[in-house]
Formats: structure tokens, sequence, C-alpha cells
């Protein structure tokens, strides 16, 4: 049995990664800026969870403290315009943690790259490897190809882009090879490092059995998902900017996200060579191809049965950062918008349709006025609406939820929602559900803290706005649930 320490492991690998070690009978301890957020995880009883942020050198320590195995999966891809600082901080500090405390090994998950001129978040890749590298401890560096899985980013941007685009205008790079990596073969690979020794430092390169143009993968994905082929016409003016526009725009990737996906595909990302099969050989039954991995994230998401997403791989704020449960004397400005509906069902029944908000089933009432907010936040580099649910039935504590992030949620009474939306201030939108004689009582909340003049005045000009849309949502919202339970 091996000692087995992860970062990351809320994010889409680390959060797939971690099951697959227990499974294996390995001790697994991960970090996570808030406890709490690891609620929901069906393994949370399984690990030992260390509260704090990796850049810390006391969190660092406390990690790595008697471990064999250090598995390293952060990585600042939505980050700011420090990112690569970030990134660079918390290197440092688990390579000086894991020296100190004697770690046997550092698995690192890197990116497969050009040797020509990187991306700001390539280079960044590139140089946490380098500072891991470089510490006292062996580093096991992964490089792999896009990966395709339900949830994964480069899946998602393939699938949006084939569904929304019959014929697609696109930059050249549509042209440039690629060879993608399904999910379950990174794991593999992940997974079955921990069981296996290396005296040194080293770099391997990891990806799937077959190389493509990046047009190849649309056209194969809509193959894959029964639809017909996208007619790709390469425009030499699309820049990565204006790529990465059109990328937010009609795909649920934010811009933010958007930026370096398109940077990475700017030139050819293709295996150099195989010699990991003489470290960790591949699976029994062989690598598997790409279509092969589009059918499989296809029957996830259409079987509801998604893990992690790229959009769930974001820490809830920090224990210091406002909330909406302040108290009025907190210092905050609160702007509110408050409706209480009474309904013939029960408290379950009622919350089993709160449960389902957003995605494909929307906001109760009113989609278009939802539909043009979305696209507005779009056009301003959010989020909008597109980005979906990880599951259609039920949420767990750090789900994205469209816009919106699952801050608090007490299954059967409460679900509160921190919005993720372009807005001058903070939003949430608050459901809480009582008992109330043989039925319930629902009080739905929106709530605001300005920032300035500007959000103040952003609230007044969408009040009359609210007024409408929150009292039919909150109505709708009881009635769902009393037909719901006459139903049943």
């Amino acid at each position: 049995m091996t000692n087995i320490a992860v970062t990351g492991a809320t994010g889409y690998i680390g959060g797939r990664l971690v099951p697959q070690l227990l499974k294996a009978g390995h001790r697994v301890r991960v970090l996570t800026r808030r406890a709490e957020s690891l609620r929901d995880v069906p393994w949370r009883d399984e690990v030992e969870v260390i509260e704090g942020d990796l850049s810390d050198a006391s969190a660092a320590r406390r990690l790595c403290d008697e471990v064999d195995v250090l598995y390293f999966l952060v990585h600042s891809m939505s980050g700011g315009r420090d990112f690569a600082d970030l990134d660079k901080r918390c290197a440092e500090c688990v390579a000086t943690a894991a020296e100190e405390a004697a770690v046997s090994g550092i698995v690192y998950l890197s990116g497969l790259h050009p040797d020509e001129e990187l991306s700001p978040h390539l280079r960044s890749r590139v140089e946490v490897g380098e500072i891991l590298e470089s510490s006292r401890v062996p580093t096991l560096t992964l490089q792999a190809g896009l990966v395709i899985g339900s949830g994964s980013a480069s899946f998602e941007m393939v699938r949006h882009l084939t569904d929304v685009l019959p014929v697609m205008p696109s930059p050249q790079w549509v042209l440039n090879r690629v060879q993608p990596i399904a999910v379950r073969d990174v794991l593999h690979y992940l997974s079955r490092a921990a069981d296996v020794e290396w005296e040194e430092s080293r770099r391997y390169d990891i990806g799937g059995p077959d190389v493509h143009t990046y047009a190849d993968l649309m056209r194969l994905y809509a193959r894959a998902a029964g639809l017909r082929e996208p007619t790709v016409l390469p425009v030499p003016v699309l820049t990565p900017w204006l790529a990465a526009q059109w990328v937010n725009l009609v795909t649920p990737i934010p811009r933010s996200l958007a930026v370096p996906l398109v940077q990475s595909l700017q030139h050819d990302c293709v295996v150099q060579d195989r010699s990991i099969d003489e470290l960790l050989p591949p699976p029994d039954a062989g690598l598997t191809d790409y279509p092969s991995a589009v059918g499989l994230a296809l029957e996830k998401i259409s079987a509801d049965r998604v893990e992690t997403t790229w959009a769930g791989s974001h820490p809830l704020d920090a224990p210091s950062e406002p909330l909406p449960s302040d108290p009025d004397w907190s210092g905050r400005t609160v702007l509110t918008d408050e409706r209480r509906v009474r309904s013939a069902a029960s408290p379950e029944a009622v919350f089993a349709v709160i449960e389902g908000i957003g995605g494909d089933r929307g906001y109760f009432a009113l989609s278009r006025a939802w539909r043009i907010r979305g696209l507005a936040d779009k056009l301003v580099g959010g989020v909008g609406l597109s980005r979906g649910r990880r599951s259609r039935r039920q949420l767990q504590l750090g789900d994205a939820v469209d816009w919106w992030r699952v801050e608090r949620l007490d299954r059967g009474k409460r679900l509160r929602l921190r919005a993720e939306m372009k807005v001058p201030g903070q939003a949430w939108l608050e459901f809480l559900v009582e008992p109330e004689g043989e039925g319930s009582v629902c009080t739905q909340r929106a709530i605001f803290f300005p920032s300035g003049l500007g959000g103040r005045l952003y609230w007044l000009a969408l009040a009359p706005f609210h007024s409408v849309i929150f009292r039919k949502m909150a109505a709708r919202l009881a009635q769902e649930s009393e037909s719901n339970a006459a139903r049943h």
C-alpha cells in the first residue's frame, strides 16, 4: 500500500484519479482550499483532507508528510494576469516540501507542446515542470495531448462547435495535426505510475493511437453523434484572439479558458516518441482511438453519469469572502428581491424541482429573457448560460449550473447559487424550503452586493425586469411542484 498525495483533487482529472487510486488499495491524502468543497464527492470519507492553499508552505508540508508519491495536477488555465507567478509559487512550495519530507516521486501532468515559441499557458506548464524536476525528488512528467472525455474542455469545445455550426469559418490551425488521448488512458498512465519506480526525472509524451487534424476531430465527432459533417472553411484572417472570442460565443467555454485552449492549437501537437511504453505499458486492450473516446463520452452524457467537468474545476471562495448570510451590519450594501410562495406539495417535492434548475430545463419562466441575458454575458466575455449542468437530476456542492456555482446545498431545505456572470458586484440566487401545515413554503431570494455606483445603477436598471422574472419564476416553481406531486 502506497501513501499518495493529490493536488487538484477537485479538478477534472484529479476528481477521476482519486477513486482509481483508492480502488487500487492506496492511501490517499488531498489538499483543497475548503474541505466543504469535497462534501458531496462519493470518496470523501475514504481520503484524508488537508485544508489549505498550495502556495502556502505550511499546507504543502502537511500535504507531503510521510507521503510516497505526490501527484501535481494543478494549473491555472483560467487564472488572472499573474497566473504564471502563482503556478511557480505553488510548484516551488511543493518541490521544497517534497524534498523535506523525502517523497519518493512526483507525478506531474503537463501538455504536449512544440519546440517553437510557446503560448503563456504552455510556457507556464513547462516552467512548473522544470521547477519540480530541479528538486531532489525524481519527477515523472506526463505530457498529454487533447484530453477527450465527457466534461473535458477539449471535448466540449469540439462538441459544441460541431453541434451548433454546420458551416464553420475556421482559422488555419484547424489543419494542424493533433493527437488526442481518451481520459481513461490518461488515468491509466497516472494511476499505474504509483506502482513503478523511477530514479531520475524524465518527461514522457502520452497520446492516443492516431493523429488527426483538428478539422478531422469535428468531422469524426459529427459521425459519432449522428450529425451531418460540418463544412470547415479555413479563414487566414481569423487570429487566435478572434478565434477565442468565437469559441466563447458559440460554446460553453468562457473567454478566459478559450484563449489558452486556442493558443495551444497554433502548432502541431503530436507524440514524438513512445518511450513511455517501457516504463508504463498501455492498457491490455490497447489505447482508445478518438471515435471510440467520443462514443464513450456521449454515452456518459446520455446516461447522466458525468463524474467531473472542466467547469467544476473551480474552488469556492475563501472563507473570508463576503456571503449573503453575513449580518446586515457587516458594512456591505445588500440589495435583494425576495418572493415567498406556498405550495400544497411537500418540501421534498418542492426541492426536487429546485434541484433541477438550469441546463436544458431552464429557470421555470420567461426562457427567452434568460437566453438574451445569457447572450449578453457571453458578448462581454462571461460564461453565459451554455455551460449547462454536470447532472440533470442531482447537484453537488461546487457544481457549475450555467453561470452559477452551487455554494450551499442542504438537500431538501436550501440551495444557494453564486453568480459567475459579468456583473458590477457579487450576486446569488437562494431557495429555502420549509414545511407549513400539510404543504410547504418556499422563499426565493436574489441577492446582490453592488460594487460602487455602477453596481447600484445596474440593479436599478434591471429592477423592473427582475420584478416580472422572479415573480413568475417563484409562481411557476410552486405550480410545477404541485403538478409533479399530483402525478406521483
